[in-house]
Formats: C-alpha cells, structure tokens, sequence
C-alpha cells in the first residue's frame, strides 16, 4: 500500500487530496497548522507551524516511527495577500514568502531522508506570469521564487520526480480576500486533486498546468 504525506491538508486543495487519496486505499499522512477534524479522516494527523524548523522536524520525527519510507509528498499549503507595494507592510512581505516558500524549503528538506528513491513530490504553485498584476507583488514573487527553487531542487534529486502545479482559477476560499470576481470557469478543488494523483501515476515531472 502506497505512502503519502500532504503539508496543508486543511486547506480546500490539500483536502480534496486527502479525501481521494484515502478514497483509493492510500495511507495517508495528513499535516496542518491546526488538525481538527483531520483525526475523523487519518489516524495519522500532525500539527505544525510551517514556517518553523523545529516543529516540522518533530512531526518528521513522527511520521518516522509510524512509517518507512514515503511514496508521495505533496505541499498543499499557502497564504496569498492583495496589497499594492506602497501599502505592503514588511511583515506581510514576509508572511507570503515564509507561507510560500520558505515553508516548502523546510517541508522538502526535513523530509529528504524519509521520501523513497523514487518518490514524486508535489509542490502547489500558480501561473505566476498572469498574477504580475497589481496588487499581487509579493504573492506572484514568492510563487516565481517557489518554481525556481524546485527546478534546482529536482537537478540535486534525479532520481525524485518533482512537479509543480500551476492551476488557474480553483474555487477556493483564497478568493474571498481578493476583491476579484472567481472567474466562470475556475475548477473546483476535487479536479485539482484528481489532476495531482493522475501525474503521480503518469510519473509526470516538471509544470503541471491546469
């Protein structure tokens, strides 16, 4: 039975992955900032701050004295902020790089040594060229910043299959903090998620576009 492990599995993405993936027979790992009503859907739910070392190595630590090794790894979680440069306060550049990058950094790294040769991991991106607009500074650059970092990433693992998923619109509740219309055409998290476990199967490396 396939081992998969989601960082932001209380999110509208991330549980939609999580859902399928039980859905399918996987043993599932599921990491939050806060795990309640995770406990009613994995026995293996564990909270830590993204952004800080000490408890993301601590639930590694955990996983590791439940589970081997890891077949699928994906980093579901994010923040996103709408605020022009001059109204963009630097904690709240901060927080978008911390949510958006550096707690993917620290997820990949702290799980290096658990992850099997071949596992494939995830990392949720965004089409971060058509989000250059105002307003999106610091969300639209620290997503920028997320693909760079898996592409050098993937060169140091060959023999990890690394992805990017880059969805447009997904209904999500990241919408209602932006004061833009969800487009007609945005899919629906569930789509996403299929989406994820199909280029798992496929061993699709790289850009996911959605």
């Amino acid at each position: 039975m396939p081992t998969g492990i989601i960082w932001g599995a209380r999110g509208d993405i991330g549980g939609a992955v999580l859902d399928l993936m039980i859905e399918q027979g996987w043993q599932t790992i599921a990491i939050a900032r806060m795990n309640a009503g995770l406990e009613a859907r994995t026995p293996y739910c564990y909270e830590a701050d993204f952004c800080h070392l000490h408890e993301i190595e601590q639930v590694v630590q955990s996983v590791a004295q439940e589970f081997d090794e890891i077949d699928l790894w994906i980093y579901a979680a994010g923040d996103i902020v709408y605020k022009k440069v001059e109204d963009l306060e630097l904690p709240v550049w901060h927080r978008m790089f911390e949510a958006n990058l550096c707690g993917p950094y620290l997820a990949a790294r702290s799980c290096l040594p658990l992850l099997a040769k071949d596992a494939h991991m995830f990392f949720l991106g965004a089409v971060s060229e058509r989000l250059r607009l105002p307003g999106f500074t610091a969300y639209a650059a620290a997503k920028a910043g997320l693909e760079a970092f898996a592409e050098a990433f993937a060169k140091e693992n060959r023999k990890k299959k690394i992805t990017v998923v880059r969805p447009g619109a997904v209904a999500t509740k990241f919408w209602d903090r932006v004061p833009l219309k969800l487009p007609d055409d945005a899919v629906s998290p569930q789509k996403v998620a299929a989406s994820i476990l199909e280029a798992y199967h496929k061993g699709q490396t790289g850009h996911l576009d959605l």
